[in-house]
């Protein structure tokens, strides 16, 4: 099999649409999605994760915003800032280092600017963190030394090393390993280990989702009889350049009374609805470990278009106004990343507030 075209650039695309089956406990979508929930979910211990450009966003989410969040998983994806604002950077020096490697002291440089400025969070409440990251030593879509600088720049960071787990998988690509069992889509919706396949979801008999999870909320008990409802959220509320109309929420039973910690989920590009309908908001494995430790899970959806036709989270500026002399999507600003905070605040919010 050849390999897909890069599941971040811009310039390739996947045409059509995986139906696959659900996940035991949970509910198919509905055809007319209802507002996005405010369900009195716990500010504290709040994760972000993400895969590829989901991860890169992931990371942006952090550094805006360190207060609102505990922990962050990153798979597949290079260090913060990367892109600097240029597509040309992007495909050159944060997917593949042909361009040469991204200064990791630039970079630094860049986000003190902001900090400065009120446009990211401060350095201390980031060093509280605590990070998962994870790469496929075969991965051709984003280079792995990307990700050893993501690390070294994590390593900066944080206060200690007790709070970075780095994971790299041998004889694995480019995608979001799996476990392996009767609820999986079909075979061709998988890769093997070693290619994306339609779905970046990589048969590897792997729990991936579990052993962050694992490492992100070490003391978090679990309740074995635990289940989950899947749906659809309309997105309109939140509306920016580049989300989609609709996006996804798990909901465990028990958190539908409120109380319960938030985990937003990044797909990356060609993971999105258009692409591959609910694939990964199903099977990433992240709705088997919150339905057994009382976790919601928020899915957004980015939108593939003539600008984005590949559905990716903007790591690179896309999103913002043209009229910028420097895109501010890697700050407070971003579009993108405002409208994800009020996706988290609307499921924090007290049900019945405005």
């Amino acid at each position: 099999m050849m390999p897909l075209p890069s599941c971040l650039s811009p310039r390739c695309w996947i045409s059509g649409l995986l139906f696959v089956g659900g996940l035991e406990g949970a509910t198919v979508v509905q055809a007319a999605p209802e507002p996005l929930a405010a369900l009195g979910a716990d500010k504290r211990a709040v994760s972000v994760v993400g895969i590829s450009s989901g991860g890169y966003m992931a990371t942006q989410l952090a550094v805006a915003f360190p207060e609102r969040f505990s922990a962050v998983g990153v798979l597949a994806a290079g260090p913060w800032g990367c892109a600097e604002g240029s597509l040309s950077r992007a495909l050159s020096t944060c997917m593949t280092t042909s361009g040469g490697e991204p200064s990791l002291d630039r970079l630094e440089n860049r986000r003190r600017r902001y900090e400065a400025a009120g446009q990211v969070g401060p350095r201390e409440t980031l060093s509280q963190l605590r990070v998962f990251l994870w790469h496929g030593e075969d991965d051709d879509v984003v280079d792995p030394d990307l990700g050893d600088l993501l690390a070294a720049q994590w390593e900066r960071w944080l206060s200690g090393a007790d709070q970075l787990r780095v994971v790299r998988r041998e004889d694995t690509g480019h995608g979001w390993p799996v476990r392996l069992d009767d609820e999986l889509p079909p075979p061709r919706a998988l890769g093997d280990c070693q290619q994306g396949g339609g779905s970046y979801l990589l048969a590897c008999d792997d729990d991936v989702a579990g052993t962050m999870m694992r490492f992100l909320y070490p003391e978090r008990g679990r309740n074995d009889e635990g289940q989950g409802h899947l749906s659809a959220f309309d997105q309109s509320d939140f509306a920016v350049a580049g989300l989609a109309d609709s996006g996804f929420v798990f909901i465990p039973e028990v958190c539908e009374q409120g109380g319960c910690q938030v985990t937003v989920a990044l797909h990356g590009c060609q993971m999105n609805e258009d692409a591959i309908g609910d694939a990964f908001v199903r099977h990433s494995g992240l709705n088997d470990w919150a339905a057994l430790h009382q976790q919601v899970v928020l899915y957004p959806q980015a939108e593939s278009s003539m600008m984005n036709p590949q559905g990716c989270w903007d790591w690179w500026g896309y999103a913002e106004r043209s009229s910028q002399l420097a895109p501010m999507h890697d700050t407070r600003e971003g579009v993108q990343v405002q409208a994800l905070v009020a996706m988290l605040e609307r499921l924090q919010a007290t049900p019945g507030q405005d």
